[in-house]
């Protein structure tokens, strides 16, 4: 299979004929929207074009920026719990850094780049999750376990997952919105050909990071809208345990309308089902009930609402999740035994036609070897453990069959709604796990490790995963290279899993994870995360009973939506994730659907450019969402740091806060949509 070769401007691939550069620096039409029978994507930089792409300097810069935001990830996730951000900022800055050299980089080598770099957040979400657990139960791992455990998961993630790249990113086109991916795009496409759309996507990417940072790094107004202050809706609360709640942030809002309003709509769904329709029930049904009902552990007349949530209904969404998934695979099916059945021919009757550069992954008999060599790495490392050779096999077993489950899901999940439920399918993994070990005799401390090495795998594929369809969905609509895209994963998961294990092992000797100990002076990193893990394996090792009634409602809803022929994995999600995170996104659906129509109204070029400018600017508010989250993770690492260090009169007032709350929400809305009608300054 040939290879691109890191190459200079001017350079010409071995294989090709001169050098053909790309016609345009805009995306086609046609990018975000559905495919017509017989029509095909043509992506920005053509695959007869010929651009630098895997590049001594793409390569370097990638690393080294996927090295500083993983140390800086693991401690800002186990300090409070908040991974930063990568991919987006570091597309950003990827944009200044072209700017460096002589010799300009070209847009594929930004998203090499930005590819490398953007698995520090993935690598450090499967690490943080986990590992900090076994410190937590005093069962101190070596260092080179963490790294291994990391670099395990993240290459078996994108192992899994090159095999179903065809269908999600080629076959999918137009059918899922990519939030991420677009914003990560739209910022590389507009850096590059600058203009007027440059100066909107800078002045959104400014607007969106200050609002952002100073609303969810200091005390100036609520971030959080939940109209307690409203005694009908107080009310509610009280007698019914129905709450509102709704983050009004500008990442979400842009995240929303890249989503598009039926996706967003059938999130939403989900969170009013578990918010207003499962929560309330549960406390109409116990709430005369004073006896805790497993697997709470306080009785539920005295919960408040999000302790319902967390613990019944957060199950549920976990079953549906599940299920969802579950029908994802088996639509998916076809593409992966295509992609086998290729690889057959190909070991039958010699290598096959080459596809054309902008659709050649990695060969099937590498993927194969790079599963094989996986699986006896597993089973070597779980070995090694004090267990019967049955236990290893139906670990290796469980640790392959979840990885290549999940990475599916996750894919699924970043694609629809850049939110990938990493804390629930690892949840799902030790519990699974557990009840399955525990039948072979495996348990007490030995167990537990053996739990969360399966448990650290599967977290850290499914995490990396999501990441890569990112990824590989951004340069399929630039036109890069999906084998080189593949090959600089590995590179990145082996620098981002070495720095975020020894950054753990670091700090696991000066900090304490988890809850102070008596006796232990160190200070405490919460590692809210790991700590929930390390509380579910301790219980399952202890032979608690599991809610198999929870999970099972949770799968009945995912079989009731297929059955009604709609998205079940979007409306799954929606009852896991908190309502806040819901009820923004549904507003930028909305937003969304307005201009659009709009823009339908006006036709021609100037429509045509209000859904230019409308995408944009949502790229904007999510780039600097996540700048502006990103410096306030860091400002939360400095021992000076306090959250009312800027602290207005009224923020303790909830009516006062929560209308300026409100008041510039809604500034934003307008903004988008004036911006977005702004007849001034064509697209160039």
């Amino acid at each position: 299979m040939s290879t691109i070769a890191p190459r200079s401007s001017g350079v010409k691939h071995p294989e090709t004929q001169p050098t053909v550069e790309p016609e345009t620096t805009s995306l086609p039409a046609n990018a975000y929207e559905r495919l017509q029978p017989g029509e095909a994507y043509r992506p920005l930089v053509p695959a007869a074009a010929q651009l630098p792409e895997l590049t001594r300097r793409s390569i370097v810069w990638g690393v080294l920026l996927c090295v500083v935001f993983t140390v800086a990830s693991a401690y800002s996730g186990l300090k409070v719990g908040q991974v930063m951000e990568s991919a987006i900022p570091i597309s950003i800055l990827t944009i200044g850094l072209a700017r460096m050299y002589r010799r300009r980089s070209s847009v594929l080598e930004n998203v090499i780049v930005t590819g490398l770099g953007g698995v520090a957040g993935s690598v450090v979400a499967g690490a943080i999750f986990t590992l900090p657990a076994l410190y937590i139960l005093k069962l101190d791992p070596h260092p080179l376990q963490t790294i291994f455990i990391c670099v395990a998961g993240g290459c078996l993630g994108v192992l899994f997952l090159i095999p179903l790249r065809r269908y999600f990113v080629r076959d999918m086109h137009g059918l899922l919105p990519y939030p991420e991916a677009t914003a990560i795009t739209e910022v590389l496409v507009t850096g590059e050909k600058g203009g007027e759309q440059a100066r909107l996507l800078l002045q959104a990417t400014a607007i969106a990071g200050v609002y952002d940072f100073f609303v969810t790094t200091f005390q100036v107004w609520k971030e959080y809208v939940d109209l307690q202050f409203v005694p009908v809706v107080r009310m509610l609360n009280e007698r019914a345990r129905m709450v509102f709640s709704f983050d009004a942030i500008s990442f979400i809002l842009g995240l929303g309308y890249v989503m598009g309003l039926r996706s967003s709509m059938i999130l939403c769904a989900g969170g009013v089902l578990s918010n207003f329709v499962l929560v309330p029930l549960i406390w109409f049904v116990g709430s005369h009930v004073d006896a805790a009902v497993y697997p709470a552990a306080v009785p539920i007349s005295k919960m408040t609402a999000l302790q319902i949530y967390r613990s019944y209904v957060r199950f549920i969404g976990v079953g549906a999740i599940a299920t969802a998934g579950i029908f994802g695979i088996v639509k998916s099916l076809r593409i992966v035994a295509g992609s086998f059945g290729i690889a057959m021919r190909v070991f039958r009757h010699g290598e096959a036609a080459a596809p054309e550069r902008t659709d050649r992954d990695i060969s099937m008999g590498v993927i194969l070897l790079g599963i094989v060599l996986g699986a006896i790495g597993v089973a070597a490392f779980l070995g090694r453990l004090p267990v019967s050779w049955t236990a290893v096999v139906l670990g290796l077993l469980l640790t392959m069959a979840f990885s290549f489950f999940f990475a599916s899901v996750a894919a699924n999940a970043i694609a629809t709604i850049a939110r990938n439920p990493v804390s629930g399918m690892t949840m799902l993994t030790i519990i699974i796990s557990a009840v399955v070990l525990l039948r072979f005799g495996v348990s007490g401390t030995t167990g537990m490790f053996f739990v969360m090495t399966i448990a650290g795998i599967v977290c850290t594929a499914l995490s990396v995963s999501g990441q890569a369809i990112t990824d590989l969905k951004t340069g399929y609509w630039l036109g890069s290279t999906p084998a080189a895209q593949e090959k600089i994963k590995f590179v990145a998961v082996v620098a981002a899993a070495a720095a975020a294990g020894l950054t753990i092992v670091m700090l696991a000797r000066t900090f304490q994870f988890g809850e102070s100990l008596p006796g232990d002076l160190r200070p405490v990193l919460a590692s809210p995360q790991a700590s929930i893990m390390k509380a579910l394996v301790e219980g399952f090792m202890s032979r608690q009973p599991v809610a198999y009634l929870l999970f099972g409602s949770g799968a009945m809803v995912a079989v009731l939506l297929e059955m009604l022929g709609q998205p079940s994995l979007i409306f799954a999600l929606g009852m896991y994730l908190p309502l806040e995170l819901n009820t923004p996104a549904l507003v930028g659906g909305f937003l969304s659907h307005l201009l659009n129509k709009r823009a339908e109204r006006t036709a021609g070029e100037p429509g045509r450019r209000i859904r230019e400018r409308g995408v944009v600017i949502a790229s904007g508010l999510m780039a600097g969402g996540a700048l502006g989250g990103v410096l306030g993770a860091a400002l939360r690492l400095f021992p000076w740091y306090r959250e009312d260090l800027v602290r207005t009169p009224f923020y303790a007032l909830d009516a006062p806060s929560q209308f300026v709350s409100i008041t510039l929400f809604i500034a934003l809305c307008l903004y988008m949509w004036f911006a977005a009608l702004k007849a001034g300054g064509k697209a160039k």
